[in-house]
């Protein structure tokens, strides 16, 4: 660092390593606006430059034990890395993939621009962190996303030219978050930055064949090395012609005069790729508030996007993906954004998915494993549920498949992704166990009060509130349950449960008692 800094900026560089890490929160306009959140936060913020969601808080804060969390209002996030989705610009209506996606929160940051419209696909290839980003895309109450859990090269037969936007927050050295998570200091010594370049290598590759023609791509790291970030961008420009840096203002620029030895081979690029890296930017924690990260915008100028890019994916892969997308060319891989947000606006067809039978099927949110989509199931308990407790019909999204005795609403135009390991192949509605319908957790929180016919709404200052959280029963009376006011039958069975009119949850009421099904892993403690 004292060589690519000089040693006057790395003395301001090192003291910033002395000095406390900033927290951020990000609100999740999937959910409630801006300006509501504002009105009844109960936090100390002040709004992040960089994002327009985006919050500082207080150090002695702690928004990860309030209601409004468990609810899905927000996210806590640090504030640089909520950087690269804005560069994004995605619209609602868009087709985004997230390609390196766990733990999910730059995947909930797209899914709240997108707004439930179009179709984001996330994709992490741990099968632990998916984990964590299935119940984060749940906790935020995402409606249209899929969850994969692939290596990358194997999706580029189904995604060929698919995608609008593509995030690659590219695994990387972690060097920018040493001050955050002294733990990464660990993983550095262990793993070399030759290491992740080559990863970082391939996956902007394989991003390349899954972009549609116009389209963009944000690469970003934490971390600091040439190798990793300025290095990355000049190969890739050199190797795909048909794409240039889109310039990022506001942050100090990248560093072309890095593109040198020890760091990078010595005259290795062309003028045009050094140049071009110029536009990209560097988050140093010396000159604001966040750690480090580096930031690239890729756009793609319309023709030849996947130009050059089999580099560092199997010849084969890229054969049969070039194959798929002269079959499709001109149809729905080409769509205009607002003409695909228009194939789910007529509302779901309630009938079992007859597709192809997967190798490797859906997984339940505990990891296990389902049957393939089914074609004998009897959607009638989903259908009767629907009508007694939903307002208007939620799953604007146009296929309902079921895996086994699990329903989900998959987003309309999705490609086939017969052999893909599917974690999620939508949104979650339940199971149709027995001739009933057991409505999931990630129903409740993709929902909104208005949507219900059946709810009860707590304050967050109710004591009920945060033990409905910790899973107790609740004493609740027939008149505190919101009702249609033509409904003459009593309150009893399912009931949305809401904080501050914010879904949390479901309850069963009966004779004065909600019996509480929010689900066990998910409890206050």
């Amino acid at each position: 660092m004292i060589d690519l800094l000089g040693e006057e900026e790395f003395e301001r560089f090192l003291a910033s390593y002395d000095e406390p890490r900033v927290y951020g929160l990000r609100v999740n306009t999937g959910k409630v606006e801006r300006a509501e959140f504002l009105e009844k936060s109960p936090f100390h913020l002040t709004a992040i430059p960089w994002v327009s969601d985006g919050f500082y808080y207080q150090e002695g804060e702690r928004p990860g034990k309030h209601p409004y969390y468990h609810a899905g209002l927000y996210y806590i996030q640090e504030p640089s890395a909520m950087a690269p989705v804005e560069l994004l610009e995605v619209k609602p209506g868009e087709r985004v993939l997230d390609l390196c996606a766990a733990p999910g929160g730059k995947s909930t940051q797209i899914a709240a621009k997108l707004q439930g419209e179009g179709v984001l696909v996330v994709n992490d290839i741990h099968s632990d962190r998916v984990k964590a980003l299935v119940k984060n895309l749940e906790l935020l109450g995402v409606r249209n996303a899929v969850v994969l859990n692939e290596k990358p090269e194997r999706m580029l037969t189904a995604f060929q030219g698919y995608f609008d936007k593509i995030l690659i927050d590219a695994p990387c050295s972690g060097e920018g978050m040493f001050r955050k998570e002294e733990e990464m200091m660990g993983q550095w010594e262990r793993h070399s930055v030759q290491e992740f370049a080559a990863m970082q290598r391939e996956l902007l590759a394989q991003a390349a064949v899954m972009l549609a023609p116009g389209g963009r791509i944000v690469y970003s790291t934490c971390t600091f090395s040439p190798e990793e970030n300025e290095a990355q961008i000049a190969e890739f420009l050199d190797k795909h012609p048909a794409f240039d840096v889109v310039p990022i203002e506001g942050f100090s620029p990248g560093r072309p005069d890095w593109l040198r030895e020890p760091w990078c081979e010595a005259d290795g690029y062309s003028e045009r790729a050094k140049g071009a890296v110029a536009g990209t930017a560097r988050l140093w924690p010396h000159k604001l508030r966040g750690e480090g990260h580096f930031l690239a915008v890729l756009g793609s100028v319309g023709v030849g996007a996947s130009a050059g890019a089999s580099t560092g994916a199997s010849a084969s892969a890229s054969a049969s993906a070039n194959a798929s997308a002269s079959a499709r060319e001109g149809a729905s891989a080409n769509a205009s954004a607002s003409d695909r947000a228009r194939e789910g606006a007529g509302g779901a067809d309630f009938v079992a998915a007859a597709g192809k039978r997967s190798s490797r099927p859906a997984l339940r949110g505990k990891g296990r494993a389902e049957a393939p989509p089914s074609t004998g199931v009897s959607l009638e308990p989903l259908e009767a549920f629907s009508g007694e407790l939903l307002r208007s019909e939620p799953f604007a999204l146009r296929r309902l498949v079921c895996y086994g005795e699990h329903a989900y609403a998959s987003p309309a135009g999705l490609p086939e992704l017969h052999g893909l390991k599917v974690v999620r192949p939508g949104w979650y509605i339940g199971a149709l166990h027995r001739g009933r319908f057991e409505p999931s957790h990630a129903l409740a929180m993709g929902l909104r009060l208005r949507e219900a016919k059946r709810a009860l709404s707590l304050a967050s200052s109710d004591e009920r509130a945060l033990r409905y959280l910790k899973g107790e029963t609740l004493e609740v009376a027939e008149s505190e349950i919101l009702r249609d006011p033509e409904e003459t039958k009593a309150a009893k069975g399912y009931c949305l449960v809401c904080i501050d009119d914010h879904p949390v949850g479901w309850g069963k009421w009966l004779d004065g008692m909600l019996k509480n099904e929010y689900p066990p892993g998910w409890r206050w403690t």
